[in-house]
């Protein structure tokens, strides 16, 4: 199975960049209170800031600001140190999540100042928002001149977006996120930090345990991106991925009385809304953009309403997305990964792939949006893909669901294989994007390791639960 999970990777370098020592040093971060939000309760914690070098390969150059949080251990006569915070996106505040009471457990938060910082490009951080004018042409172009058109939309975007945001834009790959992390190590004057990111923020913790292994006291990679993922991948694993959520949900709907396709042809419905969703004036599909969202809880019963009710012919609004996900993921996963098509010939073969591994869900919408969101950017990514590789790291707890329609469980796989003396694999045998605190077994094994820092001797799983309708991370992340 390893050999079919890794034959297809494209960029495998075996190792990360090696991160010299830039004899830069921050300050003391000074706490005040955080800033409040009128429409909650006020945050339980505290805030600061840290300036980084803008380029980290210039250190004496400018520096920008990254927007700090803090919720200190409530049992501070037992505390174990800083347990960093990151949820993903790209494009989630990480201060907030740090905050955001009930995520983590009791034990865990008595005995950690748990910690978030907003990513360059994020939150309060440098924030990326590019401005679109125009309206887009479709993301799925049938022939060369809509090739043309979609490419000729994407450089004005990109060229227009990276104006509007210099000079962050072209220094907030995660390769930069992980030395700013560092540098908040430092600014807490902590030798060694506990880390757990979700989902793209899982990117972020490969990469720091890659620069600075040795400064881990435990980490958590909650629902993993797969960095040696080259566009093939990319795009055809998640294609996969989203069709065995389908087949998920099906199979849901078929044993699930309350289901609003209980006892219908789930698939004949599904094949008939999007025809009808089709025929609607919009970019691309959004009813398939909308229950891919739904995927990531799962929330199947709302996935089931609005495909009967769209098949019905009273399709309901058009899914929105937070954050500004579509702003920075070009600063971002543009050049994290290499997603350059050259021409409308790659672009065909490409497509084809897609819909024969996703032919359901037609596809992957995430990685497909990403990939052409990034078909106008120019040069080589400056974070390029590689195996992961981290010697200096100590044992590191892997959690995947095994029906995850954006980071597929086969990423997981591949990222365990990468590194088997370093990682440990937990499981999850359900549905859905995020592990950590869906069921009283995902969480003790996640609160023992930060706890006692002791993996599991072997790779374990966790029984799926049977509530499908409660999300499991705040914000609901893109990636």
């Amino acid at each position: 199975m390893w050999g079919t999970v890794l034959a297809s990777a494209l960029l495998l370098t075996g190792s990360a960049p090696a991160v010299a020592d830039t004899g830069w040093s921050p300050s003391p971060i000074v706490w005040t209170a955080c800033p409040e939000d009128p429409d909650s309760p006020p945050p339980d914690g505290e805030c600061g800031t840290v300036r980084v070098p803008l380029d980290w390969n210039r250190p004496g150059g400018p520096s920008i600001s990254l927007a700090v949080a803090r919720h200190r251990a409530t049992d501070s006569a037992h505390r174990l140190g800083v347990l960093l915070a990151d949820l993903g996106g790209p494009g989630s505040a990480s201060t907030e999540f740090a905050l955001t009471p009930g995520f983590f457990s009791p034990e865990v938060q008595a005995r950690f100042d748990v910690v978030g910082f907003d990513v360059r490009g994020t939150g309060r951080s440098e924030f990326i928002e590019c401005e679109n004018t125009a309206r887009p042409p479709g993301n799925e172009p049938a022939d060369r001149a809509e090739f043309d058109a979609l490419r000729q939309y994407s450089e004005q975007q990109v060229a227009g977006c990276r104006a509007r945001n210099l000079p962050v834009f072209d220094h907030a790959d995660t390769a930069a996120n992980a030395q700013d992390m560092d540098a908040i190590r430092r600014a807490l004057g902590e030798p060694r930090i506990s880390f757990l990111g979700i989902s793209y923020g899982t990117l972020l913790g490969q990469q720091y345990a890659e620069q600075h292994g040795d400064r881990v006291r435990a980490m958590v990679l909650d629902s993993s991106i797969d960095h040696s993922a080259g566009i093939e991948r990319f795009l055809g694993d998640r294609a996969t991925a989203s069709d065995e959520l389908f087949r998920q949900f099906a199979a849901w709907c078929d044993r699930t009385t309350t289901c609003a396709l209980h006892g219908q042809d789930v698939f004949a419905v599904w094949r008939k809304a999007l025809t009808v969703a089709d025929g609607l004036p919009k970019e691309h599909n959004w009813l398939r953009d909308w229950v891919f969202q739904d995927m990531y809880g799962p929330h199947w019963d709302d996935a089931a309403q609005v495909i009967a009710d769209t098949a019905a012919g009273r399709p309901p609004m058009t899914a929105q997305f937070q954050y500004n996900y579509a702003s920075i993921r070009l600063a971002v996963v543009c050049q994290d990964f290499d997603l350059r098509i050259r021409n409308f010939a790659q672009y065909s073969a490409l497509h084809a792939e897609e819909l024969r591994r996703g032919p359901l869900m037609r596809g992957s919408m995430l990685a497909h949006g990403e990939t052409m969101a990034c078909l106008g950017v120019q040069g080589p990514p400056a974070n390029p893909p590689h195996r992961l590789n981290i010697p200096r790291a100590p044992q590191l707890l892997l959690l995947n669901a095994r029906y995850d329609p954006a980071t597929p469980y086969s990423w997981a796989l591949a990222i365990h294989h990468q590194a088997p003396a370093n990682t440990t694999l937990l499981t999850y045998e359900g549905s859905g994007h995020g592990v950590y605190p869906r069921t009283a077994c995902t969480r003790a094994a996640v609160d023992r390791y930060l706890l006692t820092r002791e993996t599991p001797q072997h790779d374990v799983s966790c029984p799926a639960a049977t509530d499908t309708r409660a999300s499991t991370v705040p914000g609901a992340p893109a990636a």
